[in-house]
């Protein structure tokens, strides 16, 4: 199984074959001195843009490609022309005669479609309104990591139906993890993202359910996941947004009546004492900062299979 010069646009883009590929390459990755991971990808280079920004997005791909021998090139918004005078597709172009690599972290999924679609180098989705592919990946490897395995567990996903949610059930559904997505009514996820992760359930034995009771989302599910009530581009909201979710904060009450062994995952940045107590985000069920760190392991796995 090669993924030698292909895209990561949408978590479907990857078979639950090929995901598994991406988790052992993480493994083999890990596994390996400094001295060895450098020889991986030497002399090669990743153009980063940025139009929307980040920390562990930015620090995990330029510290892994760095780690793999390879050069990462940061592109802010101020730093292009992209869609302020030069087309997506001249940008594509131009950067595919400098780089061995993009990855993109942008508000519009289209643009990334656009991007792949002109490029001759593989694009990586590192963040749309729509999706968050990478997350995802780290998120599942986090869990196979702390649970030894993925396929029949339950996991209860709790507060705003995002990207970070989009991308989790596709994932889930993809290597037969249960879904359960807990949001208040008028903030449910994508109808066509559910529809298309109930179709890859189907077909991987899980199931993906949505509900609007958060203690009976995460009554003896195995993972807890959260993310911020109000997203980047939502700040205006986010006063509102406290009052409508204020009891899908995950937090003690809701661990009390998950499974006893359970972990607690967050994609950060984390509003304490929001969607997140500290007791959950630093007690001992917490897997958030594991799952931080995962983000590097398996983003270079990505950047050496599609670069290689």
């Amino acid at each position: 199984m090669s993924l030698q010069g292909r895209d990561l646009i949408a978590d479907y883009d990857l078979s639950r074959e090929e995901v598994e590929a991406v988790f052992a390459m993480a493994d083999e990755l890990r596994g390996e001195s400094r001295e060895d991971n450098l020889k991986r990808l030497p002399g090669r280079s990743l153009a980063m843009i940025f139009q929307k920004p980040s920390t562990r997005t930015r620090v995990s791909f330029e510290a892994g490609i760095s780690q793999l021998g390879g050069h990462g090139l940061f592109l802010s918004a101020g730093d292009m022309q992209l869609k302020r005078g030069e087309t997506i597709a001249d940008t594509a172009r131009t950067l595919s005669r400098y780089v061995d690599a993009i990855m993109i972290r942008t508000y519009d999924h289209q643009d990334v479609i656009d991007l792949a679609d002109c490029a001759d180098v593989p694009v990586i989705n590192g963040l749309t309104d729509l999706l968050h592919p990478c997350q995802a990946l780290a998120d599942f490897y986090t869990i196979r990591q702390k649970l030894d395995g993925l396929q029949g567990l339950k996991l209860a996903y709790v507060g705003d139906g995002n990207n970070v949610a989009h991308s989790l059930m596709l994932t889930a559904a993809t290597v037969g993890t249960n879904m359960v997505v807990a949001t208040p009514r008028g903030f449910e996820p994508d109808k066509g993202i559910v529809e298309t992760a109930r179709k890859i359930a189907s077909a991987s034995g899980s199931k993906i359910e949505l509900t609007d009771d958060p203690m009976a989302a995460v009554e003896m599910a195995n993972v807890i996941y959260t993310d911020v009530w109000a997203s980047m581009g939502q700040e205006e909201e986010a006063l509102l947004r406290r009052a409508i979710f204020r009891d899908y904060q995950v937090n003690d009450e809701k661990l009390d009546v998950a499974d006893p062994e359970a972990i607690v995952l967050h994609c950060l940045p984390a509003h304490r004492g929001e969607e997140i107590t500290d007791s959950a985000i630093d007690g001992a069920h917490s897997a958030v900062f594991d799952q931080a760190e995962n983000r590097l392991h398996v983003q270079k796995a990505i950047m050496y299979l599609v670069m290689s």
